[in-house]
């Protein structure tokens, strides 16, 4: 396989003090990458989940605060480096409904200040992050790349324009555009408004019951390391420039058995509650999510790691232990339900 990303050359991630971006950074350290984390600009110098990481891990990072919105440090973010990771995006589903027009000015305008800025700089590499919520509601499984977009929500018809705009930066500019689109990534590190957070934490506090939404639904989860792996794999590939390519498990599992799954590996039999505030408007919940991750397997060199129900058991484990730990659970509070 011929390599793009140059393990010599500076690559930028885009939203690296979040869930995904935090573990990409670090993996692509811990495979020798020189990385430049840019984080939302706050006054008190906080880089998110990147200020948890080993101090190893830390002293080989450049760190850079900005905001994906402000054109002018988008440039200066991307000037000098060969392969940017598009990640930044407000990404909560419930919020969306309620700050639509933030979703846009983030996941579409900070999109295309990220296309404007690669072309300025000549990038020989650009990764945008799509989701699968694109899809809406699966009319077929498992669900290809060329499965129809339906947007189910404002948070879904953002992700669908910016990616639209990226893919037109490919044949309009020749701008060396892949977008992944991964399914439902889990693991440490991601917000409590996720359901397997949501459902640990719960339990971990000892709650007397299990506060959900819909039941229902299935997704396609992936543990978060192989969602990273396949952000590199793509990268990697000469074969993979102007595509859309799923990041799956190839495996679905209802919201129900998945709480129930957790409750297993953490020695636990506490009932479920459904909560009316937790469920989204009957139109907009995607009911069924199963993905097919065969483009992916066949461009590059990726499989998933933690696919399966034993796969999917095995990354619960480490993640309900991640969560587990007093330290790290003091920072989420279960309580609440906050969108």
């Amino acid at each position: 396989m011929d390599l793009v990303m140059d393990p010599s050359q500076k690559v930028l991630v885009t939203g690296a003090d979040g869930f995904i971006g935090s573990h990409l950074v670090e993996s692509l350290v811990m495979s020798g990458y020189s990385v430049r984390a840019f984080c939302l600009y706050n006054s008190f110098g906080s880089y998110g989940w990147l200020d948890t990481l080993e101090n190893s891990i830390k002293s080989e990072i450049e760190f850079f605060l900005g905001d994906i919105r402000d054109p002018t440090i988008v440039k200066k973010a991307v000037k000098g480096t060969s392969t940017v990771f598009h990640l930044a995006a407000l990404i909560a589903i419930p919020y969306s409904y309620s700050a639509p027009s933030s979703y846009v000015n983030t996941n579409v305008l900070g999109t295309l200040n990220i296309l404007e800025a690669s072309i300025e700089s000549n990038l020989s590499r650009v990764i945008h992050t799509s989701t699968s919520e694109t899809y809406g509601t699966a009319q077929y499984v498992p669900i290809n790349e060329s499965h129809p977009l339906v947007a189910q929500s404002p948070y879904a018809a953002t992700k669908i324009a910016a990616d639209q705009l990226a893919i037109s930066y490919y044949h309009s500019f020749n701008l060396p555009v892949t977008i992944l689109r991964p399914f439902n990534t889990y693991g440490p590190r991601q917000s409590a408004r996720a359901v397997i957070p949501t459902i640990i934490t719960q339990i971990a506090n000892g709650e007397q019951t299990v506060k959900l939404g819909s039941l229902h639904p299935t997704r396609d989860f992936n543990y978060v390391l192989d969602t990273c792996s396949a952000f590199v794999s793509v990268a990697q590939s000469k074969k993979t420039f102007g595509k859309v390519i799923n990041s799956s498990s190839n495996f679905e599992i209802s919201i129900e058995s998945t709480a129930e799954m957790i409750a297993e590996v953490m020695n636990s039999s506490i009932p479920i509650e459904l909560q009316n505030e937790r469920i989204r408007p009957n139109l907009s919940e995607v009911d069924r999510l199963f993905g097919d991750n065969s483009l992916l397997t066949s461009l590059t060199d990726w499989t998933p790691k933690f696919s399966g129900l034993d796969g999917f058991k095995r990354g619960l484990r480490i993640t309900a232990e991640w969560f587990s730990d007093p330290a790290n659970l003091a920072l989420y509070n279960s309580k609440d339900y906050i969108i």
